[in-house]
């Protein structure tokens, strides 16, 4: 279980100082789909950010199983069980698919093993395995990939930033069938996602709102997503997914 106690962060911007979090509380239950939402700006990568250790917040407390992870880099949360998947994922030239998978999972996985991991986010292996991770890829694609890396570490805690931006469609389409399917699998884990694609919004157990730095709601999907409708914390659209030619994300 993740909890967040009274945390707020908060930058020097042309000598002033600029509150981006504030005060926020709130608690991940084990063996929950949750979704933080809320208009652009909001703060919502930022507390990402925070949760995962790229960010140090300025106060409050970060507990991790009841174990306080305020002070401890993004490289300890992570051998604490805490994943990240970045709202674009990191290309990587001269790693290959294979060597990707491995390294998320620590230890030399067969190609069988790691073929797994990449049908899980319904990927043909043998058309990916041993491909690098670079520019040649899609954006869709490469979601993909990061997704397979975090199934394979065997995360206790997921985090997603914002997993829709950048890709086509299509790609957009399957994205969903795969947490649909982490959804349905889930078990001594949790996930977390930052979204305002109500299609993944659709997903959850619990939903959180995140309006100018702070938490103006958090409940059931039953409770909150109603208010949301109509929205710019829920779109019904893709507004970060658009599709040109080829189907390459714009």
């Amino acid at each position: 279980m993740l909890e967040l106690k009274n945390i707020s962060f908060g930058v020097e911007s042309d000598g002033q100082s600029k509150e981006i979090i504030r005060d926020v509380s709130l608690t991940i239950p084990d063996n929950k789909f949750v979704v933080i939402t809320g208009p652009n700006g909001g703060g919502k990568s930022t507390l990402a950010k925070l949760i995962v250790g790229i960010e140090k917040p300025t106060s409050g407390q970060i507990i991790l199983n009841g174990e306080d992870i305020t002070d401890k880099t993004i490289t300890e949360r992570a051998k604490m069980g805490m994943g990240y998947a970045f709202q674009q994922p990191v290309k990587f030239k001269g790693i290959t698919v294979l060597d990707l998978v491995r390294l998320a999972a620590g230890k030399r996985l067969s190609p069988g093993d790691a073929c797994d991991y990449l049908a899980a986010v319904g990927m043909c292996a043998r058309d990916y395995i041993d491909r690098e991770v670079d520019g040649s890829l899609s954006g869709g694609e490469l979601k993909r990939i990061e997704i397979a890396t975090v199934l394979a570490k065997g995360s206790s805690l997921s985090v997603f930033d914002e997993p829709e931006a950048g890709i086509d469609l299509w790609s957009f389409g399957n994205l969903i069938e795969v947490f649909e399917g982490m959804r349905e699998n889930i078990h001594d884990s949790s996930i977390l996602i930052i979204s305002h694609q109500e299609r993944i919004l659709n997903i959850a157990d619990e939903i959180i709102v995140l309006s100018d730095g702070k938490v103006t709601k958090q409940g059931s999907k039953e409770d909150v997503l109603p208010g949301l409708i109509g929205t710019s914390a829920a779109i019904t659209g893709c507004s970060k997914v658009v599709m040109r030619k080829g189907g390459e994300a714009k």
